[in-house]
């Protein structure tokens, strides 16, 4: 939310004769009034003299009106929550997608899965390739520490 602040000050000046005869002038305050204006997500708060109120309101709503016609609309959508994804199944989406067609290490499905947005631990993404090996859908081969992962059989 967006706030701004603005004062007016406006004084008053009262002419009048003292005793000698001359004209002194002296500076005669009103208490301020104070406005609060909120439009879409910007908040105004005015503090001016009664007589200047209607002119800095009309000024204000002159330049948001202007500054909304020159801004691009912004339709906010209601997005869905994403739903919460099991790394297995992330995985097998890699899988679904041919990901697998050449033999990865788990560092770079680590660091594939990073770049699209999920952060796994290394060692759940491990276990998850593993179960994906024992459900067949992927193949592993080397030794240990150095196991390359591909599919074993094609997505259909």
């Amino acid at each position: 939310m967006v706030k701004k602040y603005l004062n007016v000050a406006h004084e008053q000046d009262v002419q009048y004769n003292n005793q000698q005869g001359e004209t002194v002038t002296e500076n005669e305050t009103k208490p301020p009034i104070r406005v609060k204006m909120k439009i879409g997500e910007v908040e105004f708060e005015i503090e001016c003299q009664e007589d200047q109120l209607q002119q800095t309101v009309d000024k204000i709503l002159s330049t948001v009106t202007e500054k909304l016609k020159q801004a691009p609309l912004m339709v906010e959508r209601a997005q869905s929550p994403q739903r919460a994804e099991t790394c297995k199944g992330v995985i097998q989406r890699l899988w679904q997608e041919g990901w697998f067609s050449a033999a990865r290490g788990l560092s770079e499905v680590h660091s594939e899965l990073a770049r699209r947005g999920f952060h796994y631990d290394r060692t759940a993404v491990a276990h998850a390739l593993i179960d994906l090996v024992k459900d067949g859908v992927l193949s592993r081969e080397g030794r240990p520490r150095r196991y390359q992962y591909a599919q074993k059989r094609p997505p259909s």
